[in-house]
């Protein structure tokens, strides 16, 4: 192999408050490999140099450069207050990177920071926030001085948007021909900042080659624009482009003239084919265009295996500023709101999906449909070394859908090594979570959880081969809930043949979910179809009628459709919309579900009890399941007190069971011999040298030993105390 060195960028714009975790997991492969590589997020520099005080500077100049006409209200007064934001804008993002926590007060006191924009209300402010929430409240108000600040930028350059770039350029783009005759222009005012930060980086060190993660379809533009200026600037260096976007949308890549910004164009995971790139071989490529006189030629030497996820080493953040992201709060959706605020660690627990089956995924592609999980102990390795290199313990686990079996073992990994953490990610609304799986990840660290209940309507939902039903998704939110872990739901309106009385029904359902407590965020998506769903492969099946134009040569993923059998979705978007709204509030209800509609729609049939009713509050609703094991998960066991009371004038021994707690201990009186079976059980299944015994052989040496109702202790409020406190059926 080629030794060589080189750079990993990611391109403007993806999320400010977390580096997208591509370049990390490149790197960390790398140096399995003895590579050198260094890694740059030109998304955060980028931002970085646009929101500082010489950064505005620049800005307000541009702008009386340009004399850009003024009559938008907004930029009107945002000219008018250019000292103020000049003046805290260098404060303003110290605050989001933690580094002036007390101006929290001043920020939220609403007389610090300028306002240009609406600005929400106090009561929806302290309904998303509390009264004591104050620094997620001020990263809020921060956030939106930013938004204001993001209109001005766009006045000089239309293609700025916050986490994207020019995404409806690389959205859908069948043709390149627009992204092309856009890159054909001369430079942006971000183009400009964005080629000088790139310069610093090819100007400081000495580098092979360069490799671009494209993730969306709003960092495609800046990529290529950073490819542009390499190969006619750095001609030595070669440029390779992948990633997420690059992965579904270039599967029938044609157009030649993508060359003019790259030398090779890779699909899927990046680690095999960047490997064969430095081989130097063209016959040993993997999952690789090149271009061949005037001809793009996919070259796939299938003979070589992919990297398995145990050999491609740690996630290597080394060399990012992370000291410098910014936790900023852009919704007041909860889900949203953690997913942008906060440096999270991001790790891969399994490959693909081990469902894999759902109409709306890609599961022809080799990113959902190719499933190999990590072992828990290496998971928890990773951990520990992340936490020791980013000095951070939050992490969300980024999975298409994260595998039960594989979290509970990850959870008594984390709790047999004692390590504190904080984690999040994706499932699946199975019934493999049940009451005391929830709990064991709670007590691991897990604080929330994102699935996709979808249209909730079973009809749907096994159209979808989604694989739960609504009974299913109720039972597993509760448990979840009950076990202190926020509930997000991904829904979905506009799946192929969903009647107007379907969406409807889903809403209702959706509306007792939030109402009962069980899900606490959610958000409405648009269903799409993709080329590589099945949807999108078997059209037919769905009551589907493709209408996309003739593919262009360049980028094809979601297709244009007819649904021959639903309603007419578009009517519904708003509604639903703003009903969700509300509900996330706890607010609304009470209200008729045609309230929330300028339409007519129909009745609910969803009876108005219909989720409380599915809904068991028992906690030993699996306890007598034979194939579920006992463990005791707690520190502390359990212990028998004795002591001599005066009863009718005799001396009798009390004997106690006292249950010790992390804030109380409780006291129980209880028969001596029950107490020390009890106890010596108790002590078999403690964790982590428990013997593998079920409840029901628990009763059956109860029966043997003791001969009474075990069903009596079963029954007790010392069992559901040891339930509550360390008792797990795992």
């Amino acid at each position: 192999m080629v030794m060589s060195r080189i750079l990993l960028i990611t391109p403007p714009f993806t999320q400010l408050n977390t580096p997208y975790p591509a370049t990390a997991y490149l790197k960390g492969f790398l140096n399995t490999l003895g590579i050198e590589s260094r890694q740059a997020d030109l998304s955060l520099e980028v931002i970085l140099h646009l929101f500082s005080s010489s950064g505005l500077l620049d800005l307000f100049k541009e702008i009386s450069t340009l004399q850009i006409s003024l009559e938008d209200e907004m930029l009107k007064r945002i000219i008018s207050l250019k000292e103020e934001y000049i003046a805290t804008i260098d404060l303003a993002i110290a605050f989001l990177q933690g580094r002036e926590p007390s101006l929290a007060h001043l920020i939220c006191n609403g007389d610090f920071l300028p306002v240009a924009g609406v600005r929400p209300e106090e009561e929806d402010l302290e309904w998303a926030f509390g009264t004591m929430g104050i620094q997620d409240k001020a990263r809020h108000i921060v956030t939106l001085y930013l938004e204001d600040i993001s209109h001005l930028v766009a006045a000089v350059d239309a293609h700025f948007g916050f986490s994207r770039y020019a995404e409806q350029l690389g959205r859908s783009a069948s043709s390149f021909d627009d992204l092309y005759n856009e890159l054909l222009k001369p430079y942006t005012y971000v183009d400009r900042i964005l080629i000088q930060k790139l310069e610093y980086w090819l100007s400081s060190y000495t580098f092979d080659w360069v490799a671009l993660s494209v993730p969306f379809p709003g960092n495609l533009y800046s990529a290529l624009r950073c490819g542009e200026y390499i190969k006619k600037k750095y001609p030595q260096i070669k440029v390779e482009i992948g990633g997420g976007f690059i992965t579904t949308e270039l599967r029938q890549l044609s157009d030649a003239r993508l060359f003019l910004y790259c030398d090779y164009i890779t699909l899927d995971d990046g680690e095999l084919p960047l490997k064969q790139l430095l081989i130097g071989r063209e016959s040993d490529y993997v999952r690789t265009y090149v271009l061949q006189g005037k001809d793009v030629v996919y070259v796939n030497n299938n003979s070589f295996s992919d990297i398995p996820m145990s050999k491609r080493g740690i996630p290597d953040y080394s060399g990012l500023l992370l000291d410098k992201y910014l936790s900023v709060i852009e919704m007041t959706n909860p889900m949203h709101s953690l997913w942008s605020n906060g440096r999270w660690n991001k790790l891969t627990l399994a490959h693909g999906c081990y469902w894999g089956k759902c109409a709306i995924c890609d599961g022809s592609l080799d990113y959902i449909g190719r499933f190999e999980p990590l072992a828990a102990q290496e998971i928890v390795n990773r951990m520990v070394a992340l936490i020791s290199q980013t000095g951070e313990r939050g992490f969300h686990f980024v999975d298409e859908a994260a595998p039960p079996a594989l979290l509970k073992e990850l959870a008594l990994e984390i709790i047999r090594r004692k390590l504190v953490v904080v984690w999040w990610t994706n499932i699946r609304f199975e019934k493999s979570y049940t009451l005391d799986l929830c709990r064991l990840l709670k007590r691991s660290g897990c604080i929330a959880v994102s699935g996709g209940l979808e249209v909730a309507s079973d009809r749907l939902l096994k159209l979808i081969n989604k694989g739960v039903t609504v009974t299913q998704v109720a039972k597993v939110t509760d448990y979840f809930t009950q076990s202190g872990i926020m509930v997000h739901a991904y829904l979905m309106y506009g799946f192929p043949s969903e009647t107007a009385q379907e969406t409807i029904d889903s809403l209702e359902i959706v509306r007792q979910l939030f109402m009962n407590g069980l899900v606490q965020s959610g958000f409405w998506h648009r269903f799409a179809m993709t080329a590589h769903s099945p949807v999108g492969c078997y059209p037919e099946k769905y009551a589907v009628k493709i209408t996309e134009k003739p593919f262009g040569g360049f980028a094809r993923n979601d297709i244009d459709f007819v649904d021959t059998a639903g309603a007419d979705h578009d009517l519904f978007s708003e509604g639903l919309r703003i009903s969700l709204y509300n509900y996330m509030r706890g607010v609304g209800f009470e209200l008729p579900l045609y309230k929330w509609f300028d339409i007519p729609v129909p009745r609910t049939t969803i009876p108005p009890t219909y989720i409380e009713r599915l809904l068991d509050k028992s906690l030993d609703t699996i306890a007598k399941d034979g194939q579920r094991r006992l463990v005791w998960i707690s520190k502390t066991l359990p212990w028998m007190r004795y002591y001599e009371r005066t009863k009718k004038g005799k001396k009798v021994i009390v004997s106690e069971f006292i249950i010790m707690t992390s804030s109380e201990s409780q006291v129980f009186r209880l028969k001596s011999e029950w107490g020390q079976w009890l106890l010596e059980h108790l002590r078999a299944v403690q964790f982590p040298h428990e013997e593998k015994l079920t409840l029901i052989d628990w009763e059956k040496d109860f029966r043997i030993q003791h001969g009474g109702s075990f069903d009596e202790l079963l029954q007790s409020s010392l069992w559901k105390v040891l339930r509550e406190n360390g008792l797990y059926f795992l």
